[in-house]
């Protein structure tokens, strides 16, 4: 799933089907509406801060830095907690509501 705001190129019928043809889903956020881009600003910033800023130089390939963003994810969703979460891991928080 690739997300993005509504952004001119982001509609662009080139793009669109550039990612129809790599079998990306694309999400966008509601005219208008900047909550929805929110909550992935928000991620995509702790996962840059916490594995990526001051850590460049700890990936030396493509791959490398593809396993580290998968192994962030799967922390992120079953591990990290948070205040917000009631100190629970996002994943455990959504299944007990």
């Amino acid at each position: 799933i690739m997300h993005s705001d509504q952004g001119w190129q982001y509609q662009h019928a080139f793009y669109r089907n550039e990612l129809q043809k790599h079998g990306i889903i694309q999400s966008m956020s509601r005219k208008g509406n900047c909550y929805d881009n929110c909550i992935m600003e928000t991620f995509f910033g702790r996962l840059k801060n916490e594995i990526f800023d001051g850590f460049e130089k700890d990936y030396p390939s493509f791959q490398t830095f593809s396993k580290a963003v998968a192994e962030y994810i799967d922390y992120y969703n079953n591990s990290r907690i948070q205040a917000k979460t009631k100190w629970m891991p996002p994943l455990y928080r959504k299944s007990r509501n």
